[in-house]
């Protein structure tokens, strides 16, 4: 704790990792501070496992090609539109490189799986998944010399005139500084702080399940923003999904999310259905579920169909409820039976006839039902009858500091900062202002990682 590093990394998932590996392969001397202690180490990125990736051509593990303007399409639509343009494009040309530069640092891809995700042709997937990934990047952090902290989390960032000298830290309970010459923040959003979600949720945020790592606390976050770090993004939107009613409130992970909403009807507490469950492609809409049912009586819905939907998702941990009828359903999951009836047989004279197909939109639709079902529409009239029951599942939240095209951290003022950059979910809000794309906040982590470790070497050394 007495040596001054070149550079401080506050965080310990990919976006910190790539950006320590980077500064260190550039010369600079690093360390890096993870909150957690070494079993649950890697944040929010031990759970993920693919990574969105800009290609002209097959690889080895991807199919077809996935090219800037479907890419940038892509996202547009799932942000509507919220986000900044140029930082946006820069990320997505430079996934490009993304995947090979992971290679290097040991992590191994393999080709996607078929069903539900549909992403063979867009996002490459990790070996092992997030933790396999994490563990790699360890290991090649490890082996350049990072030097890395354990159990250790970075409380405040002392700033004047936007430049950062030390940090005051918590080392396995005991207060410590750390001083350097360049700081890269990644230490993820405030999802896991309850009575932060409090103050733009209320009582809600307690039914809010937290998908990953309990330590995002968003302590950096407040404390830079605190300090005249520009804010960006809107501190109500995140990334969530719709989980299993039933998952653990903390570090359930992938295993807990449901993929059924698209084949389903959904309705709330008050058996009302509130949103259109085949508007577009899962991985394009799956992240707008958690906020839907964030909004409704109790953060709760449930998700009902029969028999002819059972091999159409990716099977869920826990076993959906069943029943031999509608009624008997109802009565399961403590919901107005009557009130699901009618629900159900509106539903299914509202369906047209079409021809199905669960990996593509289709014209399997409703007319003259609102809110509609747009695609993958069919009648739930063969018993038996299953419902999966929801809550909202939060992964991260979007509330941001601003940065620039090399990760410098903006201040209020707009001058860019003296020597903090940012990479991750802690910047995630300058692309995110809403929605989500499968596999781009590992993008984004890997991107910016990469810029910000670079920056902040290159800084030091001049």
């Amino acid at each position: 704790m007495t040596q001054t590093f070149d550079v401080l990394v506050a965080g310990g998932g990919n976006a910190a990792l790539c950006a320590a590996i980077t500064a260190r392969q550039a010369g600079a001397s690093v360390v890096l501070a993870e909150h957690a202690p070494r079993p649950m180490r890697g944040g929010n990125s031990r759970h993920t496992r693919n990574l969105r990736a800009l290609h002209h051509g097959p690889t080895g593990v991807l199919t077809d090609s996935y090219l800037e303007e479907e890419y940038w399409d892509d996202l547009k639509r799932v942000t509507a539109g919220k986000t900044d343009e140029a930082l946006a494009r820069m990320c997505i040309r430079a996934s490009e490189h993304a995947p090979k530069f992971l290679e290097s640092c040991g992590v191994v891809f393999q080709p996607s799986l078929s069903g539900t995700l549909s992403l063979s042709r867009t996002n490459a997937f990790f070996l092992g998944g997030g933790k396999a990934l994490v563990n790699a990047l360890y290991r090649t952090a490890e082996a350049l010399g990072i030097v890395i902290l354990y159990d250790t989390e970075v409380q405040h960032i002392e700033v004047k005139d936007g430049f950062a000298t030390e940090a005051i830290l918590s080392h396995r309970g005991f207060p410590a500084k750390i001083r350097f010459k360049a700081l890269v923040a990644s230490a993820g959003g405030f999802q896991a702080n309850r009575e932060w979600l409090r103050e733009y949720w209320g009582d809600a945020a307690d039914n809010f399940q937290i998908r990953g790592t309990p330590y995002a606390q968003g302590r950096i976050l407040k404390d830079l923003l605190g300090q005249g770090v520009q804010q960006v993004g809107d501190p109500t939107q995140f990334h969530a999904v719709a989980n299993d009613a039933r998952a653990p409130m903390e570090d359930g992970g992938l295993a807990m999310r449901l993929d059924c909403v698209p084949f389903s009807v959904v309705v709330n507490r008050d058996v009302e259905r509130f949103y259109d469950e085949g508007e577009d492609v899962w991985p394009k809409r799956y992240a707008i579920w958690g906020r839907l049912i964030a909004q409704q009586p109790g953060q709760v819905a449930f998700a009902i169909n029969d028999s002819k939907a059972q091999l159409d998702y990716l099977p869920p941990v826990f076993a959906p409820y069943r029943a031999d009828s509608i009624a008997q359903l109802a009565a399961q999951i403590g919901l107005d039976a009557a009130k699901l009836e009618k629900v159900i047989a509106d539903y299914n004279a509202a369906v047209q006839p079409g021809t199905f197909s669960g990996q593509t939109l289709d014209d399997c639709r409703t007319e003259g039902l609102t809110p509609p079902k747009s695609h993958w529409a069919r009648r739930i009239d063969t018993p038996p009858y299953y419902c999966h029951p929801l809550k909202p599942g939060i992964t991260f939240t979007f509330l941001s500091v601003k940065v620039n095209e090399r990760a410098r951290v903006m201040m209020a003022d707009g001058s860019p900062s003296g020597n903090m950059f940012a990479s991750g979910e802690i910047m995630s809000g300058n692309i995110l202002g809403q929605g989500y794309l499968a596999g781009f906040g590992m993008t984004i982590g890997t991107v910016f990682g990469r810029i910000a470790g670079e920056e902040a070497a290159k800084l030091v050394r001049n």
